[in-house]
């Protein structure tokens, strides 16, 4: 599958079978994320890749979250809501976490930082997709919290930028849209406003 082909072809996919990944296709994924452009060379992120049992210790740390928020976390309905959070991590055989670990330098910016572990995202998304799989990428305030953070042994600076959900595709193809890339471009060809 080509670049551009991948591009207009990828969509998130939330159900994916059971099935496991064969580790050759998680580790071109990865190789993948590792080639996106980085300022000054940083290479800022992070991996980790859960499998198995993995997942559920994410799981409980997603509960633990929540249990926190719930004002009767032992009611019917907030154990209910528990059980689900914890095994959201059980959706894919594969979760791949990607955080970014900032390099601290007066040359180097945050901003590019996490631009960079975005870029390696999206890397690891196409690739997915042209190797037959599906990701869905899930983020959320749970990302940045400190259990998170914690959990994967992230500095005070690291941050997760989020999960991708990986398997094999378990639902139909979903159709895109997006707006014409003519209305959210401007060209400019002389000195003018760029407003």
């Amino acid at each position: 599958m080509d670049v551009l082909t991948a591009i207009s072809t990828r969509r998130s996919i939330g159900v994916v079978k059971p099935d496991p990944v064969p580790t050759e296709l998680i580790n071109k994924i990865l190789e993948a994320g590792t080639w996106a452009p980085s300022h000054h060379r940083t290479e800022p992120w992070k991996f980790f890749v859960l499998t198995g049992d993995a997942r559920k210790k994410l799981g409980n740390t997603l509960a633990s979250i929540l249990e926190s928020t719930l004002e009767v976390p032992l009611s019917e309905e907030g154990k209910k809501r528990l059980e689900k959070e914890a095994a959201k991590p059980l959706r894919a055989p594969v979760i791949i976490a990607a955080a970014v670990e900032p390099t601290i330098n007066d040359k180097v910016l945050i901003n590019e930082e996490y631009a960079a572990v975005n870029a390696a995202i999206q890397n690891m998304l196409l690739a997915a997709h042209a190797l037959g799989l599906g990701t869905v990428w899930r983020t959320g305030k749970v990302c940045y919290s400190p259990e998170i953070k914690q959990l994967f042994g992230l500095s005070d600076k690291g941050e997760m930028l989020g999960f991708i959900y990986l398997g094999y595709p378990n639902m139909k193809e979903i159709p895109g849209k997006r707006k014409h890339y003519s209305e959210v471009t401007k060209w400019f060809d002389r000195d003018e406003h760029f407003s």
